[in-house]
């Protein structure tokens, strides 16, 4: 009948005259049925609100939040139907997010989520996309062009082995040069083959070479994140040296097995290199922590602080970490029993690396070198649509996962205290002895030709010069490689919290 009468009144809109009728049902169209909104058609918003209410470290701070936001169901089922984009609703219920207020105005860095939960799993594993060329970039020119360093070639990748090397600098991808506008869509796009143009520095000006190089991503590739490791022998003292890139917890019995070479070397002094470590795994970090401090099982390590709603919920000792005395798959740790740890950091430094600095504090003298860590001192986990294990991602559950929602989200959950309780660093760790690289001497890294690295031999050797270690050509990073994985600045909780409480 609505058809037809939609007709009708298209008919006399044309002709000047109509019947008595057409009049009448023109002045008395037929009602329109209100659209009813349903909770089950929003169930992926549904499933981020439930997560984010029960367990986001800042819930009592977001009106959206709030317990009583589903109480009736017709005014939630609306509130959910306001943001199509899942991404949208996300961002807007965290509190004072980066992507909606802007980085001068963020509380929530950090948080983020993935459209599907298997691409975000993979990634904490280490494995991802990728051609193995792992830079940081920066910006030059007129401050909207952007250019990139290499900082090292992942071993085994299709770039090990081609003309390209740890220093290299790069302006451009197929012929476009890259700017603050176009660097993610081009570096970060859907071309898994491309070609990188390249340019040299000189007098602090950059300019293209014309030098070229194809490179193409592989689809699931994994990354040992274990780069280097080896012993250095500096003025009769035998020194570890273990450069470590994130906290991937697949790889944590063949870390142990490093701090065993250099344990059986007979180091005395350890330099841990974390200058590209944008975090991962708490468990990856309380074993390192245990390899260089020992296995003191009835020492903390950290305490982890939750909203109230999940606090209320504990018993005294639950949240809290000690040292460990084994690996996750029982293997006993290593354990270098050091009274001093050397640290090198940068601003690519964060989340886990930052917890092993600020865990080992009150027992270990921990000397930094380097420049101001990222400052990220919460955590997160990895919630997904399986509401009966109240959204914990479980790889044995993935089954129960909802198949018509598999968005993941990484909210933040709290944040860590050391043994003093201490957690206030979120504008990052500052080095005791203050370095930028140089990108136009990187150096090689593990040898003395790297400045950082030699900052650092000098340092435990106690000729330190600092006229001999002013850079050339700093960078003020604006992103890299590492950041748009999706999986930098991470600290991922493992079974600290619990997760049988009921869900709202």
């Amino acid at each position: 009948m609505k058809k037809y009468l939609l007709l009708l009144l298209a008919f006399g809109l044309t002709f000047t005259s109509c019947s008595k009728s057409d009049d009448v049902d023109s002045e008395n169209p037929e009602p329109e049925i209100p659209v009813v909104k349903s909770v089950a058609d929003y169930p992926v918003q549904d499933f981020m609100w439930q997560a984010m209410n029960a367990f986001y470290f800042w819930q009592e701070d977001v009106a959206d939040l709030d317990d009583t936001k589903n109480d009736i169901e017709a005014d939630y089922a609306e509130f959910l139907s306001t943001d199509a984009d899942p991404a949208d609703f996300f961002y807007k219920i965290c509190y004072n997010h980066e992507r909606v207020v802007g980085e001068s105005a963020a509380v929530d860095r950090f948080s983020f989520l993935s459209e599907n939960y298997k691409d975000l799993v993979q990634r904490f594993q280490g494995v991802s996309k990728s051609d193995g060329v792992e830079f940081g970039l920066g910006r030059y020119g007129d401050a909207r062009e952007v250019f990139g360093y290499v900082r090292y070639i992942v071993p085994g990748s299709d770039a090990d082995g081609k003309d390209i090397q740890r220093g290299d600098i790069f302006i451009g991808v197929n012929g476009t040069n890259l700017t603050l506008d176009n660097y993610v869509e081009l570096l970060f796009g859907d071309l898994d083959t491309y070609t990188m143009n390249f340019a040299t520095l000189a007098n602090n000006t950059i300019t293209a070479s014309g030098r070229e190089l194809s490179l193409t991503k592989e689809e699931g590739f994994s990354e040992n994140p274990i780069l280097i490791t080896k012993v250095i022998e500096e003025g009769g003292i035998k020194i570890g040296y273990l450069m470590y890139n994130s906290f991937v917890a697949a790889f944590d019995e063949q870390l142990n097995d490093a701090f065993g070479e250099l344990k059986t070397a007979g180091v005395t002094e350890l330099i841990l290199d974390f200058r590209y470590n944008g975090g991962g795994r708490v468990s990856s970090a309380l074993q390192i922590a245990s390899s260089v401090y020992g296995t003191k099982t009835n020492e903390l390590f950290l305490k982890a602080r939750y909203n109230n709603k999940i606090q209320s919920t504990f018993d005294p000792g639950d949240g809290e970490s000690n040292f460990v005395a084994t690996t996750i798959d029982g293997s006993p740790i290593n354990a270098l029993d050091l009274t001093k740890v050397y640290v090198i950091t940068t601003r690519s430094t964060a989340s886990a690396s930052e917890l092993v600095i600020n865990g080992l504090e009150p027992y270990v003298d921990v000397v930094q070198i380097g420049t101001t860590t990222v400052g990220k001192n919460e955590f997160s986990v990895t919630f997904v649509d399986d509401r009966a294990n109240n959204f914990f991602y479980d790889e044995d559950r993935e089954a129960n996962i909802n198949p018509d929602n598999q968005w993941a989200i990484q909210p933040l959950l709290g944040r860590n205290e050391n043994a003093d309780g201490f957690s206030d660093y979120t504008g990052g760790l500052v080095p005791d002895n203050e370095l930028d690289e140089d990108i136009a001497n990187l150096g090689v890294l593990g040898e003395s030709s790297d400045p950082l690295l030699a900052l650092t031999l000098n340092v435990i050797s106690g000729t330190t010069s600092k006229s001999s270690f002013v850079p050339i050509f700093p960078v003020d990073l604006i992103s890299s490689s590492a950041v748009m994985k999706g999986t930098n600045d991470m600290m991922l909780m493992d079974g600290l919290i619990k997760s049988n409480m009921n869900q709202k």
